[in-house]
């Protein structure tokens, strides 16, 4: 078959057609901004102690002394937060040197939040691990969305996979708002994370797929990108003026019904339907886009002899399981180092986003630098991927970045000393860009159609004969990977 983008090339790049699909595609990802970053706010700590019944007072942070011992957090003397004397009546205090636990809960302060899930649930003292452990939980969601998700888009089609996690995100979090339980949040909030990565790679792969050369770069880089960003910024504004969990997760998840009329607007990937065969379906919606692009189409858009293979019972093509991923060396060893850069970068930024309350200052000030730094950081990759080798973008960002965390060990303990996150991700960070170099460029060349055309790893000290040659290699191959395809 002709090469799907020198067939359709009549459509042009930059249309109506594409402008709609670029910018409804892009606005679709602003949810995916705040739905994993709003444990930053739904999750966070408020300054406590143990509630103490038999004292008469309503207010917070009175002379507590007799009742609650102290205790030094990060240089000053608190409350105890998880623990209080024993009542002894004989004692003129009314409390004795013993301690114990917080038997009647606790008392939370009401300055800065109404609530949150850990008052809640009194996520604290013994009780601590659930809070970071809730986040582990969406995590998990996630890993198995991004497992399922392609599995699901390749059988059922991108547009379809796209609208249910869509719709699975916006109406699980509204549940999430009722949980009368932490249970119930956690096991709700896994398949939450299963729709966010679901709906945002859908989103991606469906825009590549109908979208073209530097359009298909600019979404990518810019549309899908700047997108998350406004989401993630909308967080700690939304999150300023609410500060009850509860009305929080409702008033960020009804965004998502806005979504509903892009139904109307957004195809399915006409990839997709040729890879099934579907080529009439195919036809008719590259011509709906001729006709918005106000182009006449030509009278056969994909000829019988072009699409051949495509026309073979189902049942004879091949089908690609995450097993050929690592069946063949070269591709291989890509999918490896591009697991460990993907964890890596992962680990980092959310490692740090989710870091920002237990910054010196306003969390809500730190979640808002930390959001817009991102509009920063995706105009300047989108340049470096116009005017750069990918060769020198992904490592120089890496280890650029993986430097800077590793710097924040020199800053004085006075700001703040905690380093041994960042010592953790930087070291990595600077490892997964070294890594990186390892990997081919891709800039000006045509993507594999086929696994045999995938490029081998490339050294620096890897010369352009050999190069060349591993390509008219991988070349000669592709006529026995269709003929497998056929078999």
């Amino acid at each position: 078959m002709k090469d799907y983008e020198e067939i359709t090339s009549f459509l042009g790049e930059w249309g109506p057609f594409q402008k709609v699909i670029f910018l409804l595609l892009s606005l679709s990802s602003i949810p995916n901004g705040y739905v994993g970053m709003a444990m930053v706010f739904l999750a966070d700590i408020p300054p406590h102690r143990c509630r103490i019944p038999q004292l008469n007072f309503s207010g917070f942070g009175l002379d507590l002394n007799y009742s609650i011992p102290l205790q030094e957090v990060k240089g000053e003397v608190i409350l105890s937060r998880c623990t209080r004397f024993k009542q002894q009546l004989d004692s003129a205090t009314g409390f004795g040197n013993e301690t114990e636990g917080c038997l009647d809960g606790w008392e939370f302060s009401k300055e800065q939040y109404r609530s949150t899930i850990v008052t809640e649930w009194d996520l604290v003292c013994d009780n601590a691990w659930k809070t970071p452990f809730t986040v582990t939980i969406f995590f998990f969601g996630v890993l198995s969305g991004s497992f399922l998700s392609g599995i699901i888009s390749d059988r059922y089609g991108r547009r379809f996979i796209f609208f249910a996690t869509l719709a699975l995100q916006t109406v699980f979090s509204i549940l999430q708002a009722a949980a009368n339980s932490w249970e119930l949040f956690c096991a709700l909030y896994f398949i939450v994370g299963m729709g966010q990565i679901a709906n945002y790679c859908a989103a991606f792969i469906l825009g590549s797929e109908l979208l073209i050369r530097n359009v298909r770069i600019n979404f990518a880089s810019l549309g899908v990108s700047m997108c998350y960003a406004i989401g993630y910024t909308a967080l700690p504004m939304f999150a300023w003026f609410i500060r009850s969990w509860r009305i929080l997760l409702i008033a960020l998840s009804i965004p998502g019904f806005l979504y509903i009329p892009l139904w109307w607007y957004i195809p399915e990937s006409p990839r997709w339907l040729l890879s099934q065969g579907r080529v009439k379906e195919a036809e008719d919606i590259i011509r709906a886009a001729a006709r918005k692009n106000g182009i006449t189409p030509p009278d056969v858009i994909f000829k019988p002899e072009d699409c051949e293979q495509l026309m073979e019972n189902k049942e004879s093509q091949r089908l690609y399981t995450w097993l050929d991923l690592i069946k063949t060396t070269n591709i291989r060893n890509i999918t490896l180092i591009s697991i460990i850069i993907w964890i890596v970068i992962s680990m980092t930024y959310y490692g740090m986003s989710l870091n920002t309350p237990n910054m010196d200052g306003d969390p809500y000030f730190n979640c808002l630098v930390a959001a817009s730094s991102e509009f920063l950081g995706y105009g300047s990759i989108w340049l470096f991927i116009r005017y750069t080798p990918r060769r020198f973008t992904l490592p120089f960002t890496m280890i650029l970045s993986g430097t800077l965390l590793l710097i924040i060990k020199f800053i004085p303990q006075g700001t703040y000393n905690k380093i041994l996150p960042y010592i953790l991700m930087g070291g990595t960070t600077v490892i997964a860009g070294v890594l990186s170099l390892l990997l081919p460029e891709t800039k000006g060349e045509q993507l594999p159609e086929f696994i045999n055309q995938v490029k081998p790893l490339r050294c620096m000290c890897t010369n352009r004969a050999s190069r060349d040659g591993q390509r008219q290699k991988g070349n000669a191959q592709v006529g026995n990977e269709v003929n497998n395809i056929q078999e």
